[in-house]
């Protein structure tokens, strides 16, 4: 049963292809990082320093501002987390991938 929950794991992280699915999903997966650690809604904007009304929005609709997105990571100890989600190129292809190597020196995006 395990394995299967895990493949269907798998295949949601695939079918979540607009901003506002994956939004609610990270809302989602606060949430139930709050509840493990036992703290309330109230704890975690003392914590944070973002308002209560701020993390009942993010809750229920998925909607914060990157700086209280950031604030609350940090709160409940996802500072590497959130702090290297730009660390790494992505690519798909080689040729991405090449691209990416000439492009890393460059300061600055040019139009083609």
């Amino acid at each position: 049963m395990e394995e299967t929950n895990n493949m269907l794991s798998v295949l949601e992280s695939y079918t979540l292809n607009n901003s506002e699915d994956i939004a609610k999903e990270i809302a989602d997966d606060f949430r139930n990082r709050r509840v493990e650690k036992n703290l309330t809604r109230d704890q975690v904007a003392e914590m944070s320093g973002v308002a209560v009304s701020n993390i009942v929005r993010f809750e229920q609709k998925g909607l914060i501002s990157l700086k209280n997105l950031i604030g609350i990571a940090i709160a409940l100890g996802y500072y590497s987390e959130i702090r290297n989600i730009f660390t790494q190129p992505k690519y798909s292809t080689m040729e991405e991938l090449t691209q990416i190597r000439k492009n890393q020196k460059k300061k600055k995006a040019h139009r083609k």
